[in-house]
């Protein structure tokens, strides 16, 4: 991740941890710093249901230290947006997080996923 803003990358790995603890899938961060004007970091994940996209805003929300700017979807659950500024996350379902492909419009820049460690240590070997 970036060094040119460390309290932006610190607060994506700090979104992307809180998504993970309530199970969010496929967690990408996007360093977009020198790429974009709108934002210097995205996190993007995704979750099977309305009731897992509502249980992951709303931790982000009450994990972070300060209120988002601006809040896009929260009614429909279909794909939130949550705008801290210098990150912007979103929570999309399974199937708009497919149909819109977020991720492939920034393929250029650098990303990282953010993994549950326990599912990596304890994974079955495959043959």
């Amino acid at each position: 991740m970036s060094k040119a803003n460390p309290a932006g990358a610190q607060l994506a790995e700090s979104i992307g941890k809180l998504a993970l603890d309530k199970k969010a899938e496929n967690i990408l961060i996007i360093d977009l710093l020198g790429t974009a004007a709108i934002t210097d970091f995205f996190v993007v994940c995704s979750a099977a249901t309305d009731m897992q996209v509502k249980a992951i805003a709303d931790a982000v929300r009450k994990g972070t230290e300060n209120k988002p700017w601006h809040i896009e979807g929260y009614d429909q659950l279909m794909w939130v947006l949550l705008d801290y500024v210098d990150v912007v996350v979103h929570i999309f379902r399974d199937s708009a997080r497919g149909f819109y492909q977020l991720e492939r419009l920034w393929a250029d820049a650098p990303s990282r996923t953010i993994k549950d460690e326990s599912e990596e240590i304890f994974s079955p070997p495959t043959d």
